[in-house]
Formats: C-alpha cells, sequence, structure tokens
C-alpha cells in the first residue's frame, strides 16, 4: 500500500444487506481510499446476536462485491485487535447501532500502539427497512407493516 494511502476499516455481521449497509459502507469510504470490511465469522454472530441466515463465506463473498469495499474478510473469533493489528487501519468507522464504545476502543487502540488511529461513527440511515430484524419481522408479519 502506498504511504498516503488512508485504508479504513468497517466491520459488521452483513446478513440480509439492506439499505443501511450500503449507507455504512458508502460513508466508511468516503473517509478514505481503501476500504477493508470484516465481516463477521459464524461463531461470532451466534455469540453476539442470532444463529447466521447465510454463512460466513456467503456474507463475505457478498460485501466484497459491494461498489465501495475494496476487500472484504472474515474477522476470528476473538480479539478483534488481533485483526486490527494485521490490517494496521488509519481510519475504523463503527456502524450507527454497534455497540462498540468508542472511548474504549480509543483506549484499547493506544493500547496496542495504535493510538493515532481515528475511531468514527457512521451515521443512521433514514430507510425503512435499513436493519436486518427490521426485515425478518417484515417477513414473519407476511410482508405486512405494524
Amino acid at each position: 500500500m502506498c504511504e498516503s494511502m488512508v485504508r479504513v476499516m468497517a466491520s459488521g455481521v452483513f446478513d440480509l444487506i439492506h439499505t443501511g449497509h450500503v449507507s455504512y459502507l458508502e460513508q466508511a469510504k468516503s473517509y478514505g481510499d481503501e476500504l477493508v470490511v470484516v465481516v463477521a465469522c459464524d461463531s461470532t454472530v451466534r455469540r453476539r446476536k442470532h444463529e447466521p441466515i447465510t454463512p460466513e463465506a456467503m456474507r463475505a463473498r457478498i460485501v466484497g462485491a459491494l461498489k465501495p469495499v475494496d476487500m472484504a474478510i472474515i474477522g476470528r473469533d476473538g480479539d478483534m485487535f488481533e485483526t486490527v493489528r494485521e490490517l494496521r487501519p488509519d481510519v475504523i468507522v463503527l456502524g450507527f447501532d454497534q455497540t462498540f464504545d468508542e472511548v474504549e476502543m480509543r483506549r484499547r487502540l493506544e493500547g496496542i500502539g495504535m493510538g493515532h488511529v481515528r475511531v468514527l461513527r457512521a451515521d443512521e440511515c433514514a430507510d425503512d427497512l435499513n436493519a436486518t430484524r427490521r426485515i425478518v419481522q417484515k417477513i414473519r408479519n407476511g410482508g405486512a407493516d405494524q
């Protein structure tokens, strides 16, 4: 990678791709030259959210095909900061609804010698079905709005 290039890292489950994901990734890409997306592995999704609807390899392939994304990788189960150390991003962009604490993340980054990394949070997408849980709920309701 060229020294002047800014590498941005984003992460998420990306189980059912929707406009919220597209907005998040477009925002993340706007902060740099290269966007690397870490797609949560199946075991992490099971532990933190739910049984994945689509397997990790499929999710990574779909995310990698999206226009703003330069590279998509499957994250490892365990310490996410190992992946951060390997990718060496200049910027980490968090999704608007991700539970990461920005202050704690900056503290952890400083602890691994990466205090220079900017941590930003994406804005929420205003579309109606901008979250996987909303899409699943609509399917369960037979397509009817509540």
